[in-house]
């Protein structure tokens, strides 16, 4: 799979939450210790992350449940990025307070000073362990970075999409309601009409973000 049908798998799964409320107890957990499992011992949302890319057949540096394990595996193994994030990178977030690494999700897009992940073990009450799978967007400040696996025949999308006009004719209107809405914008570079010039966007990351469009995920 590629990152965008990684991400797109992983969006499959909005919804599902853990069973009683604030036990830890989910089908994730249950798939990745083999048993079924509860309690403060357990959280998922790297789990979450592991079980969606078992799902697409694509490895991850290290099979762990912990952010920083999964991150340091990433590191050492060249798989680690800190700008430039792409669907089906595995984002790794720093919240304010507590551990250098909080939190998880898998990206969906990255916009002009944020990122929409789908992230395992989150929700309103508690950003790391709100125990759901949920859509959440957050600011870039606190991405610590992200792993990028290597997804089969992601280099063969090598057409690039960095202005509005230049998408096709069935994406444009998606991709101008996200950038008046802020979701896209690149790094602030604009073309002789006023309209970002660096969107770098494919052909698969056009797909995912009018199918995402047509559901009713940006709103409209």
């Amino acid at each position: 799979m590629t990152g965008a049908e990684t991400a797109a798998l992983a969006a499959k799964e909005l919804g599902v939450a853990e069973s009683p409320p604030g036990s830890n107890q989910v089908k994730y957990n249950t798939w990745y210790y083999g048993r079924a499992v509860s309690g403060g011992s357990y959280p998922w949302c790297v789990v979450f992350v592991q079980w969606v890319f078992n799902r697409a057949g694509v490895p991850l540096p290290a099979r762990t449940a912990s952010c920083g394990a999964l991150m340091r595996a990433a590191q050492a193994a060249g798989q680690w990025v800190t700008e430039g994030y792409r669907p089906g990178d595995v984002v790794i977030y720093d919240f304010p307070g507590g551990a250098a690494t909080d939190h998880c999700g898998i990206v969906e897009q990255a916009g002009a000073g944020t990122v929409t992940a789908i992230e395992g073990n989150t929700g309103a009450g508690s950003d790391a362990d709100g125990g759901q799978v949920q859509r959440r967007t957050r600011p870039l400040s606190c991405v610590v970075g992200a792993v990028r696996a290597a997804f089969e025949e992601e280099e063969e999308d090598m057409e690039r999409f960095n202005t509005v006009q230049a998408c096709p004719g069935w994406a444009r209107p998606t991709v101008a309601k996200l950038v008046a809405l802020g979701y896209l914008g690149g790094s602030g570079e604009r073309d002789e009409a006023g309209e970002p010039a660096d969107l770098d966007l494919s052909r698969d990351m056009l797909r995912l973000l009018v199918i995402q469009d047509r559901a009713g995920c940006f709103g409209g």
